[in-house]
């Protein structure tokens, strides 16, 4: 008896030892990835898409024209990860060379999402804006680890949702008396994040994708050179996620401007490369020089010394106490990601650009800006606004006060926990404040603060009171 018992279990054994001979794994995935589609992530991938991502499909049809293009858009950019899904179910964990080439197809959604707000400006350029930045929210996908550069994935998602949401509140406010289908499309697109892909990565990735330990080789990215004028990746995920080249170290880099100049004379060729001047190059044999300065070069002169003076453009830590924000001009993605309350928020003659800060800091003040849009979280002291032309600023967090002083043309969005801030307006025009509404899906409340006062003596002093205008 024992000794056939024996002799099963040495052929069972030999059996096993033959599978890896055979090339066979002992967990074998199926080629046609039935069993993966049923994974309960994949299930609920799916739930997702049929719940949130068909509201602002059905919304997007009653509005038609760009909206549901860059609505069919966000939906393949949807569809594209629940195919990366089933393919890290199947794959191997690469490398960033690999995970780049990866992550391709879903890259390249997002782009042309970002290449719709570009060109000719579009009458729903706030819907376009709201789209296209928030796929960067589909970017959780590429979180590896801490020394990734990325924050955790639900953290991303909801940073990702909180850029959209300034282009987002601004087609609320739009159409809020206007058309209820844009209203309800806007509102369909945050639920679509959040709480949507937030729930569904916190449910099931958390801390990010799980490779298949035994699956396929992810393959690399090819070695050849992107071809010069080829489209950036988006900005709110890390380049480096969707790139494999490092970054060229400072030392190896071919000098500019006066290091160039001065790398140059060490060579000791001086003259080299200099054109010889004949006589009839000299100004003083020259016939179309008649000494009269012509308007056009007035204006070329007055025009680029302006632009000498505005500096070049920053974002840095100084001290490490103070964050300064200059000479932005057409930047939608500058953030601020690592402050703290102990530091300061410093911006100044940026136009046509947005800012993120993303967490607590003790002051923030705003100076000598356009069109320049700021979303923070929370200000231990103040938000100031100086000298400003048609500026929105957003409050996520708490802010006791804020400011605004000599600005034609600024709106506050406030958040429920900023409801109670001190606004103070000195020679300002056109303030509103836009506060969110008692229940969490209604429409935001906008007040326009007052810009004239009537002044008038009574009982040995000036009583002050705002202007009234009642409609006859």
């Amino acid at each position: 008896m024992e000794g056939k018992l024996i002799e099963r279990l040495e052929a069972a054994v030999a059996r096993l030892e033959a599978l890896p001979a055979a090339g066979v794994s002992s967990r074998v995935l199926p080629d046609s990835g039935v069993e993966v589609a049923s994974d309960p992530s994949i299930v609920a991938f799916d739930d997702l898409m049929a719940q949130y991502a068909a509201r602002v499909s059905a919304a997007a049809e009653k509005i038609g024209g760009q909206v549901l293009d860059v609505t069919k858009i966000v939906v393949e950019a949807f569809s594209v990860q629940k195919k990366l899904l089933i393919e890290i179910k199947q794959t191997q964990k690469p490398d960033m060379a690999g995970l780049a080439e990866f992550l391709k197809s879903l890259n390249e959604v997002i782009m042309k999402a970002n290449a719709m707000t570009e060109g000719r400006r579009s009458d729903f350029l706030n819907h376009l804006k709201s789209a296209g930045d928030s796929l960067s929210a589909l970017a959780w996908i590429a979180y590896t680890g801490k020394d990734c550069g990325m924050s955790m994935p639900i953290a991303h998602v909801e940073e990702s949702w909180q850029m959209a949401e300034f282009y987002n509140n601004k087609v609320l406010v739009e159409y809020r008396n206007k058309d209820p289908n844009h209203v309800e499309w806007a509102k369909a697109l945050k639920e679509l994040y959040l709480p949507g892909l937030r729930d569904y990565v916190k449910s099931h990735y958390p801390l990010g994708p799980v490779w298949s330990a035994s699956g396929k080789k992810a393959s690399s990215a090819p070695s050849k050179a992107p071809p010069p004028g080829a489209p950036a990746a988006p900005l709110p995920p890390p380049a480096s996620l969707f790139s494999s080249e490092p970054s060229q170290p400072s030392s190896s880099r071919p000098k500019q401007g006066m290091a160039a100049v001065f790398q140059e004379i060490g060579t000791g060729n001086v003259t080299l490369g200099l054109k010889k001047v004949t006589a009839d190059m000299k100004t003083k044999n020259r016939t179309d020089r008649t000494g009269i300065v012509s308007a056009g070069e007035k204006e070329t002169r007055s025009s680029s010394s302006s632009f000498s003076k505005a500096g070049p453009p920053k974002l840095e830590l100084q001290m490490g106490r103070k964050w300064v924000v200059e000479n932005q001009i057409g930047r939608k993605n500058l953030v601020i990601d690592d402050c703290d309350a102990k530091q300061s928020v410093y911006v100044f003659g940026c136009k046509d650009s947005v800012l993120q800060i993303q967490g607590k800091v003790n002051n923030i003040t705003i100076d000598k800006c356009t069109k320049m849009g700021v979303v923070f979280k929370d200000v231990v002291a103040a938000c100031e606004i100086v000298n400003c032309n048609g500026v929105e600023v957003q409050c996520q967090g708490s802010a006791p006060t804020i400011s605004v002083d000599n600005t034609s043309g600024c709106q506050l969005y406030l958040s429920k926990d900023s409801l109670g801030a001190s606004i103070t307006t000195a020679k300002s025009s056109e303030i509103n404040v836009l506060v969110p509404a008692a229940e969490s899906d209604g429409d935001w409340g906008e007040h326009a603060l007052p810009q004239q006062y009537i002044h008038v003596f009574k009982d040995g002093q000036f009583e002050t009171i705002p202007v009234s205008h009642s409609g006859g």
